[in-house]
């Protein structure tokens, strides 16, 4: 059986969920009152609770049957963040020119996609790895390229010019696309109370993101 799954969560269900990044970081407070931070993590990793998006018996029986499928923690599969699944600024459409993904040098022809959060002080870059079939645009030197000068694949964000059409030295490589988290559940148990669950209490079904 395959680890992950390359379908994506009922999406009824995770627009109405709740979640977001989490960060590790070492805080130490010396004897002079002062602080020390250091971060465990260089990346983010994100944790939803889908439970929140069940809200009657037809969606409840829809989550107990994509456990089951996944097999518990055993298969990750693709989660859609309400809040952040667009390479746009909120509220944008999607263009070529959303986000800076390399410069060209005249050989590479493979660029990973990214999202870039903040720009003054210490941006950080996200790899995008699960884009959404169809979504991706690229521009190089900010010009749109035609669909049929690069390729894109769906499982690794990794975007690959065709011969005749490399990125020459200096030139910037942009892309704009939508995109999914790549999850598993982060349990192996799903406790259903359906007295509770008709008097009005949410199911937990925590999610938490794959890490490459």
């Amino acid at each position: 059986m395959a680890a992950f799954h390359e379908v994506l969560f009922p999406l009824d269900i995770a627009l109405k969920s709740a979640g977001g990044p989490e960060r590790r970081t070492d805080v130490v407070t010396l004897g002079s009152g002062r602080e020390e931070r250091n971060a465990r993590w260089a990346h983010s990793r994100r944790r939803y609770d889908a439970g929140y998006g069940v809200k009657t018996h037809q969606a409840l029986s829809q989550a107990i049957e994509f456990f089951e499928e996944r097999r518990g923690r055993l298969c990750g599969f693709r989660w859609r963040d309400r809040l952040d699944h667009s390479s746009a600024a909120p509220g944008g459409d999607v263009s070529a020119t959303d986000q800076a993904i390399g410069t060209g040098d005249g050989t590479t022809a493979s660029f990973a996609l990214v999202k870039a959060y903040g720009g003054i002080y210490a941006p950080y870059q996200r790899r995008i790895e699960k884009p959404v079939s169809g979504s991706v645009r690229v521009a190089v030197a900010g010009v749109e390229a035609d669909g049929t000068s690069f390729t894109v694949d769906g499982t690794t964000g990794i975007v690959s010019f065709a011969a005749g059409h490399i990125p020459a030295s200096g030139q910037g490589v942009t892309a704009g696309f939508l995109f999914d988290v790549p999850v598993r559940f982060d349990t192996d148990y799903l406790e259903v109370d359906l007295s509770a669950f008709a008097a009005g209490a949410i199911p937990k079904i925590p999610l938490i993101e794959i890490k490459p």
